[in-house]
């Protein structure tokens, strides 16, 4: 798990930006917990093997718990392949795009999401074929959002630096206010979760907090 840090470089234009602001608050009704390719293909051992990424289970899972009894919904996303996505998988080393296809297509044992995770059979799964989840197209998650008036997002999973980071700047863009859990987030190195870190805190306004902050400021409703 990374230690999570604000740079000073971070701080400077976030309070110039948008000053001192209280923590988002999560209304009944209007959160969900966005949870990005916690799957085998990106366990150790996978073809994208992320080192950090069994020590966040545990919290995903505790903010998945408390958002239930918040009513709030989680919505688990899974990467897949897509041929269409030429402009990355036909600048891949050779051999790379048929072992990503291998992986990642649906039903293939890696593109799998974790046994560890606690998914019950309300919470919402999705496929994205593109790094953000609000690509348009190759993922519905803004539509199931607005249908069920959601906006504002607690987003988990990895990697920080890519996905979930792709995943907050669009969302952010799309008018939906964004919360980035340190400790439920993972990523290759401190270095990359860190520099994730200070663009959305510094730049994009994203709201950051651990996961005993989260699950302090959820409601309780059942």
């Amino acid at each position: 798990m990374h230690s999570t840090k604000i740079s000073d470089f971070a701080t400077e234009p976030r309070l110039y930006a948008y000053g001192p602001r209280e923590p988002l608050a999560l209304v009944p009704g209007s959160f969900a917990h966005v949870v990005i390719d916690m799957q085998y293909g990106f366990m150790p051992g996978g073809i994208i093997p992320v080192a950090g990424n069994p020590a966040i289970i545990p919290n995903i899972n505790r903010i998945s718990a408390a958002v239930r009894r918040a009513g709030g919904r989680n919505i688990f996303v899974r990467f897949t392949y897509d041929p269409t996505w030429t402009v990355y998988y036909g600048r891949l080393a050779d051999g790379r795009e048929a072992r990503m296809e291998a992986a990642f297509s649906d039903g293939a044992e890696q593109h799998a999401l974790v046994a560890d995770l606690d998914v019950m059979a309300e919470d919402v799964l999705l496929n994205k074929k593109r790094f953000s989840s609000f690509t348009p197209g190759p993922c519905d998650l803004e539509s199931r959002l607005r249908s069920a008036g959601i906006d504002t997002l607690i987003v988990t999973g990895c990697t920080s630096s890519c996905c979930v980071e792709s995943t907050i700047r669009d969302g952010m863009q799309l008018n939906f206010k964004t919360i980035f859990v340190g400790d439920a987030n993972v990523t290759l190195n401190d270095a990359y979760h860190n520099g994730a870190v200070d663009n959305l805190f510094g730049i994009f306004g994203t709201d950051l907090c651990m996961t005993d902050e989260i699950l302090d400021r959820l409601p309780v409703t059942a």
